[in-house]
């Protein structure tokens, strides 16, 4: 029995093209393609051409790390992460949520029903910033009338009407909770602080350095590695016990990184999920805070 061959190798070839022409659509439609890197023209600056080629949402894990779901794998779940999502984009649609880190001074306006008005402010600065998800918080600092007051706050929850940044700044450390035994100084703000209105885009780096009250201390700060800290006056057998206690091979634990943090194909998938409802509200943002700075001053009599 003979078999021709002609009609099969043309079947086989159809067969592969078609393969090739949905494994290339494939790529362009996924979520995680990235486009070619262009050619680098001598003439051009490299620095130039790296920050066109970022996507905008490259700095989004800094602007919103509430978005970032936690990386314990006990707590995760795929579709309680969407939903949460989901109510977290309607609720910036209806508060405006500013940029903030560590160590910008924040000012919080809330329903509070024993207040005479009915509504309260505090503004401090932000010593703490955790959770994930709907379950994201920071806490706020202050000196009222010679004592220390920490307030903390959920990021999303309703009974917050407004959220100013009076100060965009970031400290040297991703914890401020050492204010807490320094001077009262480092932690004394005016209630009635005017915001401090820069163009979007630009934190300030604040590199102050604190010093410490004497012991005896909340926690063994000499233990954290606080960058933010200057002399540290201590005991001898504090010294060697710290230094017993350090782990500086730690910073080389690729293991534990990658325990403590979401990879970045995730990252880039759960962005690109919210990134258009997130770039619209940017620009609404934007548009008023260049309202506000190009808006004149009212002559009072």
């Amino acid at each position: 029995m003979i078999i021709s061959t002609k009609p099969l190798s043309r079947k086989i070839w159809q067969n592969l093209s078609l393969v090739n022409i949905l494994g290339k659509e494939a790529k362009a439609l996924s979520t995680l393609a990235q486009a070619k890197p262009k050619p680098i023209d001598q003439n051009d600056n490299f620095e130039k051409q790296t920050n066109e080629e970022l996507t905008p949402s490259a700095n989004y894990r800094f602007l919103f790390p509430e978005f970032l779901p936690d990386p314990n794998p006990l707590y995760r779940n795929p579709i309680k992460e969407k939903l949460e999502r989901m109510d977290m984009l309607a609720r910036r649609s209806v508060v405006n949520i500013p940029e903030f880190y560590v160590g910008s001074i924040l000012g919080v306006t809330y329903s509070e029903p024993h207040a005479p008005g009915k509504v309260n402010r505090f503004v401090g600065i932000c010593i703490l910033r955790e959770g994930t998800g709907l379950n994201s918080a920071f806490l706020l600092r202050n000196v009222i009338n010679g004592e220390g007051v920490e307030v903390r706050y959920n990021l999303y929850d309703p009974t917050i009407q407004k959220i100013d940044c009076l100060k965009l700044e970031k400290r040297l450390d991703n914890e401020l909770l050492y204010l807490r035994d320094a001077p009262l100084e480092y932690s004394t703000f005016p209630v009635d602080m005017q915001a401090d209105i820069k163009t979007p885009g630009f934190v300030l780096l604040n590199d102050i350095k604190v010093p410490l009250n004497p012991p005896p201390w909340l926690e063994k700060w000499e233990r954290k590695g606080l960058k933010g800290v200057k002399n540290l006056v201590l005991s001898e057998r504090r010294i060697r016990k710290a230094a017993a206690a350090a782990k500086p091979w730690e910073k080389y634990d690729l293991m534990k990184i990658y325990r403590q943090t979401i990879p970045e194909e995730e990252q880039i998938e759960i962005f690109s999920e919210v990134h258009t409802d997130l770039r619209q509200l940017e620009i609404q943002k934007n548009i008023l805070i260049r309202k506000n700075m190009t808006a004149k001053p009212k002559r009072t009599v």
